[in-house]
């Protein structure tokens, strides 16, 4: 009987309310699938059992037929010789091979019944565990989902990354530097030839000026 109860125990579970109240759901439900599976191989080896004590106890059932129809034989043939002592002995054996064939029929009966059981608990038992199994997945995935979206929120909010960003910051600023050094030097490179007859009148513009303004001074010291 214990392992009937052990069935019932399994059938009457609410995974869901199991799995409300565990700190751990992928470990429990792994439990849960654990127990399922061990009750599940007990229950069918209890049916192969029963199933070969029921062939044994059937074999042993239609021995006891072939013996009451020999007893019956035995009998008959002691009246034909009258010797009803003889025939009273024979249908004494007949009876207790009877008796004992009857028992063998209600303990099949019993052994049939328990049967049913057994397949019915082994369908039920299979569907939980396949109910559990997917429990299960479903919990894998949203675990993994979980993990996932940890890690992409550690990457953008975690401190690796704002490390990152601010050497990128950095980075930048050197290739700006650079960049603008670059262009300093592009600009007190050597001048074109626009360039140069541009300063040769500018120079002769200034030297007039100069001259000029020479002239202006000497006339007023002269003054």
């Amino acid at each position: 009987m214990g392992i009937f109860s052990r069935t019932r125990d399994i059938f009457a579970a609410n995974m869901t309310e199991l799995l409300d109240r565990a700190e751990d759901p992928a470990r429990m439900i792994r439990m849960i699938i654990l127990e399922m599976e061990e009750t599940l191989v007990e229950v069918r080896a209890s049916a192969a059992r029963a199933i070969a004590d029921g062939k044994e106890m059937r074999r042993a059932l239609s021995r006891l037929d072939q013996l009451q129809d020999s007893w019956t034989e035995k009998a008959e043939l002691a009246l034909s010789k009258d010797r009803e002592d003889l025939a009273k002995q024979a249908l004494i054996e007949r009876q207790k091979a009877a008796d004992m064939a009857a028992g063998l029929k209600e303990e099949i009966d019993q052994i049939d019944e328990t049967l049913k059981q057994y397949e019915a608990d082994i369908a039920k038992l299979q569907a939980k565990l396949r109910e559990a199994r997917a429990r299960q997945n479903a919990i894998a995935s949203r675990l993994e989902s979980a993990v996932t979206r940890a890690k992409a929120r550690e990457l953008l909010h975690g401190n690796r990354t704002q490390d990152a960003f601010s050497r990128f910051e950095m980075l930048e600023k050197r290739a700006d530097f650079a960049e603008g050094r670059a262009d300093a030097l592009a600009l007190s490179g050597p001048k074109s030839l626009e360039e140069e007859l541009a300063d040769l009148k500018a120079s002769d513009k200034v030297d007039e000026e100069l001259a000029a303004l020479k002239a202006r001074m000497a006339e007023k010291k002269n003054d």
